[in-house]
């Protein structure tokens, strides 16, 4: 692994304009956090929200994560909430309302021309009907470099309201989308994270959709509320029996006589070199959840 991996179990959204919420950052132990300038600012509020960034950033304890939720480009409000983000050199940018690549790229494009580092990734939204039909050229985004592309956020609330879909507790009108998400960012080469659970009270509820998306191989979930953190980060690190397994088959490819051979046999099992990326990915995200 050449890069420093980044685990994110939990990401909660904390709004810009809540000072209370802020002020609790330093002590969550929450993988990433999204200052939000979207959803949680009313129209009025969004230039305040926008303005308070600076200071945010500049008091900030940064031991985790930082991204910044900007209002769609095609508002009114995005073009400077972008570069006010970008001046905060925050370790990501999520974009709301994403339909086509385009539009991720129109985002780097300004990021580029105002000499925004390449550490300011950009996130994606996956909340429309049209982003879910263009998803694989999207995705495809990922294995540029220069599209800044890093992760996918899926936007299920509102995917609900654009398609009528019925919200049920088990989420089963939603699986298929949510594993067509997956599987493109699986194709680029990112970070996929689920949706956020709208009830913040039903912590087992909450456990339990955790567990669902660890399984369908969601790298972690959105959090609307500290108290989901626990359960996140406990649903989606790697078991000690998969971090066993991981380190045995980066073991054996290690040996001597397994020097440049594609396929080993290992307790039984056909293992493939595809199979030591998996193991060495999975490692490097124990070691950084364990440090």
């Amino acid at each position: 692994m050449t890069e420093t991996y980044h685990p994110r179990r939990s990401v909660l959204y904390v709004p810009a304009s809540n000072d209370k919420a802020l002020a609790k950052i330093a002590q969550l132990s929450c993988d990433a956090v999204i200052i939000d300038l979207e959803d949680a600012s009313s129209p009025a509020d969004k230039i305040a929200a926008r303005g308070k960034l600076a200071k945010i950033f500049a008091d900030a304890d940064r031991r985790c994560e930082m991204i910044v939720r900007i209002n769609a480009l095609s508002s009114e409000w995005g073009a400077d909430d972008l570069l006010a983000a970008a001046s905060c050199d925050p370790d990501g940018i999520l974009l709301p309302k994403v339909d086509t690549p385009r539009d991720l790229l129109e985002a780097g494009d300004m990021l580029d021309d105002n000499f925004a580092p390449d550490s300011v990734k950009l996130w994606a939204m996956i909340e429309t009907p049209k982003a879910l039909l263009n998803i694989g050229a999207i995705a495809e985004l990922g294995r540029d470099p220069a599209s800044r592309l890093d992760c996918f956020v899926a936007g299920t609330n509102d995917l609900v309201k654009d398609t009528g879909v019925l919200a049920t507790p088990d989420r089963r009108y939603l699986v298929p989308w949510l594993m067509q998400m997956v599987l493109a960012a699986r194709a680029g080469g990112l970070d996929m994270l689920d949706g956020v659970a709208n009830d913040f009270r039903d912590l087992d509820a909450f456990a339990r959709e955790c567990t669902e998306a660890a399984a369908m191989g969601f790298d972690g979930k959105t959090l609307i509320h500290p108290a989901q953190i626990e359960a996140a980060n406990r649903a989606f690190v790697p078991t000690a029996q998969a971090v066993a397994e991981a380190r045995a088959v980066k073991d054996a490819f290690s040996l001597a006589e397994n020097a440049g051979k594609a396929v080993i046999a290992l307790n039984g099992r056909m293992v493939e070199r595809l199979h030591l990326t998996q193991a060495e990915k999975l490692l490097a995200k124990a070691a950084a959840i364990a440090a």
